[in-house]
């Protein structure tokens, strides 16, 4: 029985810590949704030499993405839950989107553009800390009873599944529709008009948006909310930003699309 009581309080002072470090990167992601109106993300369309040092847009897509998947990975292998149904299946779900946009997506880009090491660096701190947050509820701190068979029949998991892999369609038609815009050689910009690009500007990222806001319902978690929270607060900002861009570059070719929610914003 003490030792018992020693595990409890064990479990309760980790998913204390856990529910505090959830707290503070929501608040934190409040500060860098507000930010990024005011400061522009520096990479891609909106590059600019004053975030510094830039490398390989490739390498540093690669280098930046790459430790969610690792981490992830790790906090699966260790678990005593790594073959339980559920528990795998997310894990799949996580890993497919990450196996792609860490290994595949920057070996499919066309062009030699760059990143700034500023940038990526950023990115791989939150990676970091998002894999964790993922991973440790997932498959170490959430009730054991949580997810069991009877998860895959429950309103959550069918509609954020679906969600899931709805945004994760839209989300890689973009990055093609995006990447073949370009003949070999052209170093010009166009603006895309295929898919959810009628309706959007930033169709990317509103397939991403949907990802994780679908991934934050089939998990019922508040790990999945922050992080589809985290999501919303980078891209919503960054696709209002995007769109100006677009209306400078394009005028009224852009039309009545909106910036990420079609009909909406």
């Amino acid at each position: 029985m003490i030792t018992l009581q020693f595990v409890n309080a064990d479990y309760d002072m980790t998913i204390d810590l856990f529910y505090l470090l959830l707290v503070v990167m929501a608040i934190i992601a409040v500060i860098v949704f507000v930010s990024l109106y005011f400061v522009d993300a520096g990479y891609g369309l909106l590059i600019n030499k004053k975030w510094g040092l830039q490398i390989s847009n490739k390498l540093a897509w690669v280098l930046m993405e790459s430790p969610v998947f690792i981490v992830m990975l790790i906090l699966w292998i260790t678990s005593p839950r790594r073959f339980e149904l559920l528990p795998l299946l997310f894990f799949i779900f996580f890993e497919l989107h990450y196996f792609r946009r860490s290994f595949v997506f920057p070996l499919m880009m066309k062009g030699k553009s760059k990143m700034p090491v500023s940038i990526m660096s950023m990115g791989v701190i939150f990676n970091l800390i998002n894999g964790y947050i993922q991973g440790e509820w997932l498959f170490h701190l959430a009730p054991v009873e949580m997810y069991d068979s009877e998860w895959l029949l429950s309103p959550q998991f069918i509609a954020g599944t679906v969600i899931f892999f709805g945004g994760m369609f839209i989300n890689w038609q973009s990055d093609s529709i995006v990447r073949n815009l370009r003949a070999p050689g052209d170093t010009n910009h166009y603006l895309p008009e295929k898919g959810m690009f009628r309706y959007v500007t930033s169709a990317g990222y509103l397939g991403e948006i949907l990802e994780w806001t679908g991934f934050a319902i089939l998990t019922w978690s508040w790990s999945g909310a922050v992080f589809a929270w985290w999501t919303f607060a980078n891209l919503v900002p960054r696709a209002n930003t995007i769109y100006h861009k677009y209306r400078e570059m394009f005028g009224d070719k852009v039309g009545a699309r909106k910036r990420v929610f079609p009909f909406l914003y």
